[in-house]
């Protein structure tokens, strides 16, 4: 399951022509970090910064994120902590650059990432919620994830055995209707990235400096 990944940069975002992020962010995201999401408000496309991890508005803590940032679409509406998302259509997308995943090769598990050919930023799909823990009002979001038994490239991750996961890339062209779906059913997005548009590579832990962000020309909104 994709619990580790490169959230787009600044000008990937401006390649796509999309608004501009207002506020700073980490450069590699992991469960419980702060990362930009787009979304659709009244005012149009709008980003925010959420926790990575869905916090549903009946935790009393955001130690539950460490278990919600990733969530099955098969099982959404079965659920407890994603249900209420799913049946308000609070459809968001998480824009990456690369993600990380754990390839077993002689029984021992090694990092790899997955990123386009082309360098653009992608969008995985995700559900968001805004809840409220000792007066604090939090915004959060998980990324939603589909069997991936039969995907060429992800079916090589994760650990042996006939579990397989990948997380849902939204087509650039499939943005908007995506941010505006009104409907619990979201079977027509359920589909495997192209393979022949990413690459997956070898990617070894590396040390990350604290405190490394992406800043943006603008203030924090």
């Amino acid at each position: 399951m994709c619990a580790n990944y490169k959230p787009a940069t600044l000008a990937q975002i401006a390649e796509l022509n999309l608004p501009a992020i207002p506020f700073a962010y980490e450069n590699e995201i992991y469960p419980n970090f702060q990362t930009p999401l787009l979304f659709q408000s009244d005012r149009g496309l709008e980003w925010r910064l959420v926790n990575f991890g869905l916090i549903p508005k009946w935790a009393e803590s955001r130690e539950i994120a460490k278990h919600t940032y990733n969530a099955r679409n098969e099982t959404l509406i079965e659920k407890a902590s994603f249900k209420e998302s799913l049946f308000k259509h609070k459809f968001g997308l998480i824009p990456v650059t690369e993600f990380y995943e754990a390839k077993y090769i002689n029984a021992r598990a090694q990092r790899w990432g997955v990123k386009r050919k082309d360098g653009q930023a992608f969008f995985i799909a995700a559900l968001y919620e805004i809840t409220k823990i000792n007066q604090e009002i939090i915004r959060s979001a998980c990324m939603l994830t589909m069997d991936a038994l039969d995907h060429p490239m992800m079916k090589e991750f994760h650990e042996p055995g006939n579990i397989k996961r990948s997380i849902i890339v939204i087509p650039h062209q499939h943005i908007l209707q995506w941010l505006n779906w009104e409907s619990s059913d979201i079977s027509q997005f359920i589909q495997g990235f192209p393979v022949e548009e990413f690459e997956c590579f070898y990617c070894p832990q590396q040390r990350q400096a604290k405190n490394s962000l992406q800043l943006s020309m603008f203030d924090e909104g």
